[in-house]
């Protein structure tokens, strides 16, 4: 069945017209005509039966029929990273990381970064399409590129994580996430976090993390943090043996 991205949609409206996006898709692309079943998703836990009602390729009517609240998982997850000079590997992370479970996905401009810029409207239409293909309910929150030095203050050391590169004493991140609801963990750019920029966070009380003994991509790292939540969240949610 065809997924569409309703992100205005209500509780009570018995109608809702898809964009043109979406309607031409579905209409033109798809060829559905009156009558055939989409499921509507607003990325607010929101999970919408519907039927075509006027098959318009610029504004398709859908008519709505059973809708389902999806909770959240019991673990929120927030990854900031130093974006990737290629734009190609960062998609590639926006779009799995959505496809296993993400909360909130932070762009952090470090000392190191190679890229300065970044501009969300080409990765937010990945995260929608990713949303909509793993079947998921909620749409994480994408943050604007922020300095680095602005986003730490905000940040709960409690439930906070840095993954570096540098020696010294690391616990594995799978044996110390889930101990709280929620966790932050910090990826460094291709050029990883400077000394100056992991002091800082460790004199705040951020803990450093280890995410396995190789030595990973940015966007690799902070897959494999989505990974080692995902586990957490299965195992809090798996019945016992």
């Amino acid at each position: 069945m065809l997924t569409c991205f309703a992100p205005d949609l209500t509780p009570t409206q018995p109608t809702y017209q898809l964009s043109e996006e979406e309607s031409k898709h579905a209409v033109r692309v798809l060829r559905l005509g009156a009558g055939a079943p989409v499921l509507l998703v607003d990325g607010r836990g929101t999970l919408a039966q519907a039927t075509i009602a006027e098959a318009n390729p610029k504004r398709c009517v859908v008519q709505l029929q059973n809708r389902q609240l999806v909770p959240r998982r019991p673990f929120y997850l927030h990854v900031a990273l130093g974006p990737t000079k290629n734009l190609d590997r960062l998609e590639w992370l926006v779009e799995k990381a959505v496809e296993v479970g993400i909360e909130r996905l932070s762009f952090v401009r470090c000392a190191r970064s190679e890229r300065r810029e970044l501009k969300l409207e080409r990765l937010e239409k990945i995260a929608v399409s990713a949303l909509k293909q793993s079947g998921q309910a909620w749409l994480p929150q994408l943050d604007e590129l922020v300095d680095y030095d602005k986003l730490l203050p905000t940040l709960d050391p409690a439930t906070t994580f840095i993954a570096h590169l540098d020696a010294g004493e690391r616990l594995p991140l799978a044996q110390i996430i889930g101990a709280a609801p929620r966790a932050c963990v910090l990826i460094g750019p291709e050029g990883d976090f400077s000394p100056a920029e992991i002091a800082v966070a460790l004199g705040l009380g951020v803990r450093p993390v280890t995410l396995g003994s190789s030595r990973l991509r940015t966007e690799t790292a902070a897959l494999a943090a989505v990974f080692t939540a995902q586990v957490v969240v299965e195992q809090k949610t798996s019945p016992s043996c």
